[in-house]
Order: structure tokens, then C-alpha cells, then sequence
């Protein structure tokens, strides 16, 4: 009896973190979504690493799923296996998801240094430097307002407004002028949702080490499902924050 109370209060508690994280992340979408209307937005098409990660995240809760399953039927050597294949494609989220950002600075989507009458401003993804960089405009990314995307002549560098066809009227001043607030959320969303990446990443060698010493068995698993709780919520997390991030 008080072992299933004690699984009990575990599996409650990583509940409460998923909530938690859960109504943070709502907080900065809500936000992002809101902040889309009436202002010039950057959409950014996802880089192929970023296509990768989502691939590597949903194989990896798989696994997870297989290990959970083994650690019941007291396969250890199945589980501890099927955890660090886990691991390593945790890793490999990982490192796709920092090629897929290298991809998005050389563009011109990342950290930059500008000048400025005031001195250098440093700044995450403004549209100057999208404008500046290696970045495709239509292919790599777009910028547009209440939905519709401004037209951009590739020889002057000039943006035009949606119904200027004809390129009459440049409006890159006033576009430039304009905090590229999509940017900024972009950053945040994201480091948070590494750090709590990594957080899995401890979570799961610490899961390992318990495997190899005994500690998890057949009877004693709680710590499994509770990581796997913790794994497929954070893989979701990310699938959304695709769709929005890319597709808002």
C-alpha cells in the first residue's frame, strides 16, 4: 500500500511539472500568436535539420516506449538498451537542433551586430539582417502584415507593401524602423525548451545508472514512466512549437 501511494505522489508530481511547464509555454504562444496581428511579421521557412528533429523526436519516444515496456516484463538488458538508444537520439535532437539554427544565422536569422547613431545594437533576427543575408526571399523567408506578404524587389532590396504592385512606394525604412517582435519570441521559445530538453537528457542517464545498479526492476519502474511522461510531453512540445513557429 504505501508503494503505490509513493508511485502515486511521483507520478503526480512530474503531472504538476508538465502542467506548469505546460502553462508557460501557453503564456509565450498566446503572446506570439497576438502579437502577429497588425504588425510586419517574419516567417521563416524551417531549415531541413529542423524537419530532421521532428523525425528523431517522435523515434525516440517510441523507443522510450519500448524500454518502459521491457523494464515491466523484467527485460533489463532490452530496457537498458532501448535507454540509451533514446539517449543517443535525445542527442542527436539536440544537435539537429543547433545545425538547424547555424542554418537560420547564416541566413541572417540569428544573433547580429548593427550600427547604429547610438553605437552597435545587438539584436536576434531583425530584418535588416534578412534582408542582408544569404536568405531567399519567398523560399527561405517572407515578410508580411494581417496575413500578406510584401513584395520585395530582389535589385533594389526594396520591400513594397501588398497592394503596390507596381513597386510605386518603398516602405523598407518604415518595415526596418519596426521591432521584428516575432524574433525575439522565437528565441525565448526555443532556449526554454532546450533547457528542459537537457533536463530530460539528466533525467534519463540518471534512469540509466538506476537500471545498471538494480534500483529499477520489474517492481520498482515507477521512474521509467514517469521519464516517459516527461520524454513524449516534450517531444509534443516541440511539434507545436513547430507549427506555430513556422506556419503563424
Amino acid at each position: 500500500m504505501e508503494k503505490k501511494v509513493h508511485n502515486s505522489t511521483k507520478k503526480m508530481l512530474m503531472y504538476f511539472i508538465v502542467f506548469s511547464i505546460t502553462m508557460l509555454f501557453g503564456g509565450f504562444i498566446s503572446a506570439y500568436i497576438v502579437s502577429s496581428v497588425g504588425q510586419y511579421w517574419v516567417h521563416i521557412t524551417p531549415p531541413t535539420m529542423f524537419l530532421v528533429s521532428n523525425a528523431i523526436i517522435i523515434a525516440s519516444s517510441i523507443v522510450l516506449y519500448l524500454a518502459n515496456r521491457s523494464i515491466k516484463t523484467a527485460d533489463v538488458t532490452k530496457t537498458k538498451l532501448y535507454l540509451m538508444v533514446t539517449l543517443g537520439l535525445g542527442l542527436g535532437f539536440a544537435y539537429s537542433q543547433y545545425s538547424g539554427w547555424k542554418v537560420l544565422e547564416s541566413w541572417g536569422s540569428g544573433w547580429n551586430n548593427r550600427p547604429t547613431e547610438f553605437g552597435v545594437a545587438t539584436s536576434w533576427n531583425s530584418i535588416e539582417s534578412l534582408l542582408e543575408g544569404s536568405a531567399i526571399y519567398g523560399e527561405n523567408y517572407e515578410i508580411k502584415i494581417d496575413g500578406e506578404s510584401l513584395i520585395f524587389d530582389i535589385e533594389s532590396r526594396e520591400l513594397y507593401a501588398p497592394n503596390d504592385p507596381l513597386k510605386v512606394n518603398p516602405i523598407t525604412p518604415k518595415v526596418k524602423k519596426l521591432t521584428n517582435t516575432s524574433g525575439g519570441y522565437l528565441w525565448v521559445l526555443v532556449v526554454i525548451h532546450m533547457f528542459h530538453l537537457a533536463l530530460g537528457l539528466i533525467y534519463l542517464i540518471v534512469n540509466i545508472t538506476r537500471v545498471q545498479m538494480g534500483i529499477i526492476n520489474s517492481k520498482n519502474n515507477v521512474q521509467i514512466h514517469t521519464l516517459g511522461i516527461y520524454w513524449h510531453f516534450l517531444g509534443g512540445l516541440w511539434l507545436v512549437l513547430f507549427f506555430i513557429l513556422f506556419s503563424v
